[in-house]
């Protein structure tokens, strides 16, 4: 073998090496969610987002959730019988309203019991989807985010809020389209989680969270964390699995490397001495 042939084998191993890494991937992702579902006999459905990178250019693309997420979590029910309980796992900035409710509807539906886990975050459309768990599992630094829309990049409660500030005269016919759908769009999601906390909590309590969290009373990037969830009166609960958060590591963001790094292993202090044990 000459120099160009060795050339060419390593071109050969490069192209191939992504793609088989992707699978080595895929298939270590299967067996974690078949472990998961044979430990806790239940339908294990993922819901996760990162910010892809193209191979070539190098562009962000933001993933959300949108509705070709819907069709397949709704497909995935309808794979599941009734009674067998439902896992799903969320690590998502939220989306699209539509998507996010036709998801939040379904699993609300479904007559077994259904789990969300919250390892990191679940934002916006990602919140409106456990809402409609009966449970909801989080890390204990994770969070939940407020459920009101937003027109564009703008908070539907902050458009609304320009007609008590000026005189209808002063403001433009544009703005004034835009709070009007502002305020269905907010009477629209307050509506739909009260409905989900329907069966969970006082009607009374249903529709004092349904406010909180659609209204505007925060930002929309403003973190819940698990215990104002419960103080909210939330059905929140922090023991996370560790497969969970194992399987949550099997899905990178996909990026130079990053500005965190230490060793991944766990350390733990002994009890007989001032020291900690590598395991």
């Amino acid at each position: 073998m000459n120099v160009m042939d060795f050339f060419w084998i390593f071109l050969m191993i490069s192209a191939l090496q992504p793609v088989l890494s992707r699978k080595l991937l895929e298939v270590a992702r299967q067996r974690m969610i078949g472990r998961i579902e044979r430990n806790r006999q239940s339908r294990v459905i993922v819901l996760i987002h990162r910010q892809e990178t193209m191979s070539l250019l190098g562009f962000p693309l933001v993933r959300y959730i949108d509705i070709n997420d819907s069709e397949e979590v709704i497909r995935a029910i309808h794979l599941t019988d009734q009674e067998v309980p439902l896992d799903l796992i969320l690590h998502t900035p939220g989306g699209l309203v539509l998507a996010s409710l036709q998801i939040a509807k379904a699993i609300h539906a479904h007559p077994g019991k259904v789990t969300v886990f919250v390892p990191h975050y679940a934002m916006s459309g990602g919140t409106l989807i456990a809402l409609a768990a009966d449970e909801i599992v989080m890390c204990r630094h994770a969070v939940l985010g407020p459920v009101d829309p937003q027109l564009g990049n703008r908070p539907a409660a902050s458009i609304l809020r320009v007609l008590s500030r000026k005189e209808a005269n002063d403001i433009d016919d544009e703005t004034l389209i835009m709070a009007d759908i502002a305020e269905k769009a907010i009477n629209q999601v307050r509506d739909a989680v009260r409905e989900l906390l329907s069966d969970k909590v006082s009607a009374e309590k249903a529709d004092e969270i349904a406010r909180l969290l659609s209204e505007g009373n925060w930002t929309h990037d403003y973190p819940l964390t698990a215990d104002h969830a419960l103080g909210l009166g939330l059905p929140v609960r922090t023991d996370m699995p560790d497969e969970i958060v194992q399987l949550l590591q099997l899905y990178p963001q996909n990026r130079s490397p990053g500005s965190v790094e230490y060793i991944p292993t766990p350390h733990r202090q002994t009890p007989r001495q001032k020291g900690f044990t590598f395991i």
